[in-house]
């Protein structure tokens, strides 16, 4: 019989290789997207399909939990795509938006996902217009700021109903066995 201690143990052991592969797969579809032209030729516009994981862990993981595995993905994001200049508008956007998520998780449910993903890409693009303001030391970056919050919506429509669908196959996974 196993012990309260091995129990702890077992658990911690768990979360953290289910949030190391959640980290990982968030990498992989980074660096996959990475590989896909930009349809849009305007600095920080993406689809960001990377966030899906973001989204998703969330509704399901501790608020340190999550920030791990952001933290994580931004940092070897930028290593792996060559662009450590990118960090602090990474950093600076991936944490207004993590922020924002988490308070909004309180008032939007989980059927509701794809709403939170649309407010959190528009804190997101806030987020990295405030970074680029204060790299560039101009306010001109701001006229961008309209544009990327029009795209933001558009990506984290996308990136939340994807995580939404996610949740719904999940559910219905769980519920057959």
């Amino acid at each position: 019989m196993l012990t309260s201690q091995q129990d702890k143990k077992r658990f911690n052991v768990h979360r953290l290789t289910r949030l190391a592969m959640l980290t990982a797969l968030a990498l992989i579809i980074f660096v996959v997207e990475m590989q896909i032209p930009n349809a849009v030729p305007i600095p920080g516009v993406k689809l960001g399909l990377a966030n899906i994981i973001t989204v998703y862990a969330v509704y399901h993981y501790r608020a340190a939990d999550v920030l791990m595995i952001l933290l994580v993905r931004i940092f070897l994001g930028a290593v792996f795509g060559g662009n450590l200049s990118a960090l602090p508008f990474s950093l600076t956007g991936g944490l207004l938006c993590l922020s924002g998520m988490l308070i909004m998780r309180r008032f939007i449910d989980e059927e509701h996902i794809w709403i939170a993903s649309v407010l959190s890409a528009v804190l997101h693009n806030i987020g990295q217009t405030a970074a680029a303001v204060v790299v560039m030391q101009t306010a001109a970056v701001i006229g961008y700021l309209p544009f990327l919050m029009f795209t933001g919506c558009i990506a984290g429509a996308f990136t939340g109903g994807a995580a939404q669908l996610i949740i719904i196959r999940m559910k219905n996974n769980k519920n057959k066995k």
